[in-house]
């Protein structure tokens, strides 16, 4: 990224030497996308967040497949298409998390017959609360009979599971920071039809996303993408595993039974809201959430695990993942911090759980 930002400071829509230079930054990012996403180079588009390129993927469809275990920028589309008299179904969610393909056909297939050829199925590929993975390719099988449309949101995917897992989506999100490039780019990669524009101006991205790239930000991406390797992340399932046996006695495994992220843990705790053990945790060293990041500020108790589970186990649940760098003492420590609070002690550990993020 410093050396982008040295050699490819120009406007890359810019025909001189120096914009040619940042364009050609960009593209080879881009088309480096479209090669793990299997799409043309062409319909893979730059945009500032994950959000930004949810809303792009389900903005124009003429009904909507969704659940309440989808990110907030697919659920509040959704919500707001609905307000604006467009069909939207709900998907049933079960207790494990993991929807079941026969009742996503089922729920599509419920809504007006005019609007299924237009119709698109929204899937979070790998909750970004609970980490339960979602059949995607089961999914899709079913959609494709019937002509519908599925996007899948890989933000949390990518990097972290196996490409094929997620593979045969008409659409796809996916985020640069999730993979420990920068923050303030993302991508949507489609296949066929393209996006109606959220935003409208110049030509850049086509047309369908104006405004001036980031050849800095867009490099740091494909910095990241040389290094993905699900293999960090598989390695930590031992990791999580033993986490959660430790912490049994004071927590319940939400999402316990379906297929998971392996670095990621939701556990509701028992006498504790989620909100006052992050703060507790917070002035340990243990850094955890109650859900996804786009929820701070709201008091809103994690949407997945509402779903799920009932509003109970949502306002004791607490999200810990493990850093891919995580080794067996930053976990030791970790959960010594943990357990201690929760049995009530004052924590004599000392040092640094950085590994527990």
């Amino acid at each position: 990224m410093q050396k982008a930002h040295a050699e490819a400071w120009a406007n890359s829509s810019s025909p001189h030497q120096a914009g040619r230079a940042a364009r050609a930054r960009i593209e080879d990012v881009r088309e480096r996308i479209a090669g793990l996403l299997a799409v043309d180079a062409r319909d893979v588009l730059f945009t500032g967040s994950g959000t930004e390129a949810n809303n792009l993927a389900l903005r124009s469809a003429a009904a909507l497949v969704v659940s309440r275990l989808d990110h907030p920028s697919i659920v509040r589309v959704a919500e707001a298409r609905a307000r604006a008299g467009v069909p939207v179904a709900w998907v049933p969610v079960p207790e494990a998390g993991r929807l079941d393909p026969e009742e996503v056909l089922r729920a599509a297939l419920g809504l007006p017959g005019a609007q299924r050829q237009g119709t698109v199925v929204a899937i979070t590929a790998a909750n970004h609360e609970t980490g339960v993975i979602q059949d995607v390719a089961g999914i899709g099988t079913r959609l494709r009979e019937h002509g519908m449309r599925l996007h899948v949101d890989a933000a949390q995917a990518l990097g972290k599971l196996p490409l094929e897992s997620f593979a045969g989506a008409d659409s796809y999100t996916v985020v640069a920071h999730k993979v420990r490039g920068p923050q303030g780019v993302a991508a949507l990669a489609w296949r066929g039809e393209a996006p109606a524009p959220v935003l409208l101006g110049g030509s850049q991205e086509r047309g369908l996303r104006p405004g001036t790239q980031s050849a800095p930000l867009v490099a740091g991406w494909g910095a990241a993408l040389e290094r993905l390797d699900p293999e960090r992340y598989l390695r930590l399932q031992p990791l999580r595993d033993r986490l959660e046996r430790e912490l049994a006695g004071y927590a319940r495994v939400n999402g316990e039974g379906a297929p998971r992220l392996s670095h990621v843990s939701n556990l509701s705790v028992t006498g504790w809201s989620g909100e006052r053990l992050v703060a507790a945790l917070d002035v340990r060293g243990v850094c955890v959430s109650t859900g996804s990041a786009c929820r701070v500020g709201t008091a809103e108790p994690s949407a997945a695990v509402l779903a799920m589970l009932g509003l109970e186990r949502a306002r004791s649940a607490v999200r810990i993942s493990l850093g891919e760098d995580c080794d067996e003492d930053q976990l030791r420590r970790g959960i010594s911090l943990i357990s201690s609070l929760l049995a009530g002690q004052s924590s004599s550990a000392s040092g640094s759980s950085r590994g527990i993020v």
